[in-house]
């Protein structure tokens, strides 16, 4: 319950939830893929841009990209292996 409070006030589990269902397997399934287009949209943006200021913040946009989806990734694996990731 203390959890739920927490998601209705805005604030970040501290650890992803022990049981993961099928809706919460399909947005975080989309989550990675908004992640990795965003990554690569960045990545290709920033190569073709003239300024090298603009050309900057859109390699910074895109490695915080990368790093939201390497961290969805890391707790997608880590549930795998402890076995507790249960398809409700």
């Amino acid at each position: 319950m203390q959890q739920q409070s927490a998601m209705n006030q805005g604030q970040n589990m501290p650890q992803p939830p022990s049981v993961i269902t099928t809706k919460d397997h399909l947005y975080i399934n989309d989550m990675l893929a908004w992640n990795l287009l965003a990554m690569k949209k960045a990545h290709t943006f920033s190569q073709q841009c003239s300024d090298q200021e603009i050309s900057q913040a859109l390699d910074r946009a895109g490695r915080m990209h990368q790093e939201h989806y390497q961290k969805l990734l890391t707790h997608l694996q880590t549930q795998g292996q402890n076995g507790s990731q249960t398809l409700q």
